[in-house]
């Protein structure tokens, strides 16, 4: 009888850098731990020496240099066009994979061969669940969530746009998952194209299912599977920016997947997503504003 191929190495990781700094050796270690022998960095050129760190740390690990800040999903893109191995993990570089996670996602999809993709349970640093599995929003959904959600998250449609009323410890079949953190089969992400370049940072996961969900995949959700994401600690460096590639991703996804007479109401979407990337803009200087300057702690 054949042993059985150990987890580890049924899997390749790829993972997108931005001067993520030490959390990218962290995430790397992680990964190296739950036995993955294949990891591919793709650096959007970064500045920190995070590269020269994890080179020097980690020699095994592949790096795919960009040149430029080509974007979330145009660096995976690099990464599962250079990775080897059959599954793969995609993942940022503020992600710590908890032990037998990897395992976990493995289990997932060997168990349904019509899941494309499966996401693990994400948790904040202080281990509070983060809302990584979420349904495609509605229109009335997105309009209350936008708005309602900068002041009042735990309004009805955030939490139905966030599935927040069901028991996250139960896996389940899902709109779409994070792409903070995913397990894929690389041949269905080539059939797909991989992901949609034109969506610089943000909802280029939600595409991805969608798509994958269109050619009669399934998506899954995995709460055996933990994961500790920290958020934001490229995406922070240039917060303006982020928040208007957010809402122009939006917006885009918006105009991709509304059909019919719908249509017509993009012009107001639109508008309204411009008003509330001012409102997120304004909040945000504001919570800086707030915030104590390093002379405070004295």
């Amino acid at each position: 009888m054949t042993a059985p191929v150990p987890v580890g190495e049924r899997v390749g990781a790829v993972i997108v850098n931005y001067n993520a700094g030490p959390h990218l050796l962290r995430c790397v270690r992680s990964l190296r731990s739950e036995g993955v022998q294949e990891v591919v960095v793709v650096d959007n050129r970064s500045t920190d020496g995070s590269i020269d760190a994890l080179r020097a740390a980690d020699p095994g690990t592949r790096v795919v240099d960009t040149g430029r800040n080509a974007g979330y999903g145009a660096g995976a893109n690099r990464g599962l066009a250079a990775c080897r191995h059959e599954l793969v993990l995609v993942g940022n570089p503020d992600i710590i994979v908890q032990g037998g996670a990897v395992a976990a996602l493995v289990a997932a999809l060997d168990a349904s061969p019509r899941v494309a993709l499966v996401g693990p349970r994400l948790e904040e640093a202080d281990g509070r669940l983060y809302p990584s599995a979420r349904t495609f929003p509605r229109l009335a959904d997105a309009v209350g969530h936008g708005f309602l959600g900068l002041v009042a998250p735990n309004n009805r449609w955030s939490r139905r746009y966030h599935m927040a009323d069901w028991d996250h410890s139960e896996p389940r079949l899902v709109d779409w998952v994070s792409g903070a953190c995913f397990l894929a089969r690389r041949s269905v992400l080539e059939g797909l194209g991989g992901f949609d370049e034109s969506y610089f940072m943000y909802s280029e996961d939600v595409d991805l299912c969608w798509r994958a969900r269109q050619a009669g995949w399934e998506v899954a959700y995995e709460p055996s599977a933990r994961v500790t994401h920290l958020q934001g600690v490229s995406a922070g460096r240039h917060p303006y920016r982020m928040i208007a590639a957010h809402h122009r991703s939006l917006l885009h996804f918006a105009g991709r997947t509304t059909k019919g007479r719908r249509r017509a109401l993009l012009p107001v979407v639109a508008t309204g997503l411009a008003v509330r990337g001012a409102l997120a803009c304004g909040r945000y200087w504001l919570s800086s504003r707030r915030a104590p300057s390093p002379s405070d702690n004295g």
